[in-house]
């Protein structure tokens, strides 16, 4: 989708963080934003910044891990805005525990808002997008943590989700190879977020707000640093940073967007592992033995 002014963008996550950067970058492109969140004075406060660029902004709180208020998304954009061409389904949160230590609900609410979340988007904004005949993009927030193992403990539930995402959008990239309608996976090392602070906002249903889950000397060692730090993946980046990498990759319908280049062994790593591993369980010819 090469042309951004004038369309309208959609950004979940979008009160702060890498959400934020996308919104405030796609508003200097031109794109009409609407900002969504479960914290409506943070997607306010955005959307805010969002018009003062001199473009259209919506802002709606949104429990991404709710198909109904997803839905309400969906129609507050197109009764407002009047379309939605790009989809950035961004909304993220992660726990820290152990395997051993996860309960249910932790398991619930990651992969709910994490995964679900995506999938919700996905649901109701892609039918939408492909009756009205213009071209759109989506773009789905993965992580390094869904191209490799978590390289620290205590983020099981967040890796799991992560690896779905990627696994979704590579999915889509196929079953959309027709239409006009491109996709885009973010996979970034460390990037400068708030969402160790996600239990702020946990939902009632998943226990109730929790003011630090970081286990200590283990994940996550500074308190502004992400998940996606378990690699090592040095200088922390702007969240305006990352938004100018997902727009390149929107106008080129690029689907991998990997900006931490520093990570390329780790990748090579992993896929040489499972190579050997291939190669030593290939069968056996019996002539042979």
């Amino acid at each position: 989708m090469q042309d951004l002014k004038g369309r309208v963008g959609v950004v979940t996550g979008g009160g702060s963080g890498i959400g934020r950067g996308i919104a405030l970058a796609l508003a200097r492109e031109g794109m009409n934003v609407a900002v969504s969140d479960i914290d409506y004075a943070a997607a306010g406060a955005v959307a805010e910044e969002v018009s003062a660029l001199g473009v259209q902004s919506l802002a709606v709180e949104t429990d991404v891990a709710r198909p109904e208020s997803v839905a309400e998304l969906a129609d507050r954009v197109y009764s407002d805005l009047g379309a939605a061409h790009l989809l950035c389904n961004n909304a993220g949160v992660v726990t820290f525990k152990y395997a051993q230590d996860m309960k249910e609900a932790d398991w619930d609410w990651v992969l709910n808002v994490d995964l679900y979340g995506v999938v919700h988007g996905v649901l109701e904004f892609l039918p939408r997008m492909l009756a009205s005949g213009d071209p759109g993009h989506i773009v789905n927030t993965g992580s390094i943590a869904g191209l490799l193992p978590a390289g620290t403990p205590g983020i099981i539930a967040y890796t799991a989700a992560k690896y779905g995402v990627v696994g979704l959008t590579e999915a889509m990239k196929l079953d959309l190879a027709d239409t006009q309608i491109g996709v885009s996976v973010v996979c970034p090392g460390g990037v400068e977020t708030q969402i160790v602070q996600a239990g702020r906002n946990r939902q009632s249903r998943y226990g109730g707000k929790v003011t630090t889950e970081m286990i200590e000397n283990a994940s996550a060692p500074q308190e502004e640093n992400t998940p996606q730090d378990e690699n090592n993946a040095g200088e922390l980046m702007q969240p305006g940073e990352l938004a100018l990498l997902i727009i390149a990759a929107v106008r080129e319908n690029e689907l991998y967007v990997v900006p931490h280049s520093e990570l390329q062994p780790l990748v090579e790593q992993r896929f040489d592992r499972l190579y050997e591993a291939i190669e030593n369980f290939m069968p056996i010819d019996p002539r042979t033995r």
